[in-house]
């Protein structure tokens, strides 16, 4: 019998990370769910288990560079390497009336703490785990990102694109731009790095508003995480296939 696939998400503990963690346990992957919040972590466990998952902790702020690194040194324990790294965790911000972000008054503080976890917590988590992905035969990186994120469909005045977000858009429009970057280093690997868009989810992030549920947000980030050798990397994707930049 092949060993089992291990895969690592981050904010894995509820929503639409949970149902990433869920999907990928479904497809015989041993998956450990990251997350803060201990109680929170404990009961995903619990219930992917429940589900038949082979599932597992891993405390993980991808805030704290310690926390990171710990993290990187559990999975190694385990098996000594990883196969798919999915970093889903990520915040929104202070958002106003139907959730403005004004960049004309927008708060300093609160657009650094969002670019900490939504682009540099991916960056300081992809390097701790980089090591562990290169001793995979087939690694694969999953950035989840948000459409809001592509500047095409946000400058297009025949597009409907929500709420001006002058904060978690272009976090993510950051996400995106590093996804890139990181392909580009890694071309010469099996690694592929792509970014996926989950579509407007029902989710405590959004007060549960979204039209789709986190299984559906999450098919995307599955599929680009189990894609075959020789995939694309470098990319940006939702459901009906690539999303312009």
């Amino acid at each position: 019998m092949s060993e089992k696939k291990l895969a690592l998400v981050t904010g894995a503990n509820k929503g639409i990370g949970y149902e990433i963690a869920a999907g990928l346990g479904a497809l015989g992957y041993r998956v450990g769910v990251g997350a803060r919040d201990r109680t929170r972590r404990e009961a995903a466990v619990e219930k992917l288990r429940a589900a038949g998952a082979d599932a597992f902790e891993v405390p993980l702020d991808v805030t704290d560079h310690q926390s990171v690194t710990r993290a990187a040194d559990l999975v190694e324990g385990l098996t000594g390497h990883l196969d798919t790294l999915v970093n889903n965790a990520g915040i929104s911000g202070e958002l106003g009336p139907e959730w403005a972000q004004d960049p004309t008054a927008v708060d300093f503080g609160d657009l650094r703490t969002v670019v900490e976890t939504n682009v540099i917590g991916v960056m300081r988590v992809t390097n701790a785990m980089l090591p562990l992905l290169r001793r995979s035969a087939s690694p694969r990186i999953v950035n989840v990102s948000s459409s809001v994120a592509s500047l095409t469909r946000q400058a297009d005045p025949d597009i409907e694109a929500g709420p001006v977000m002058a904060v978690y858009a272009p976090s993510k429009s950051f996400l995106n731009a590093v996804t890139v970057q990181y392909a580009r280093q890694l071309a010469d690997t099996n690694i592929l790095v792509n970014a996926a868009c989950p579509g407007f989810v029902a989710t405590d992030f959004n007060g549960f508003r979204g039209p789709r549920t986190p299984e559906q947000g999450a098919a995307t980030a599955i599929r680009l995480a189990t894609l075959p050798d020789g995939g694309p990397t470098g990319g940006f994707f939702e459901d009906d296939g690539a999303i312009p930049w």
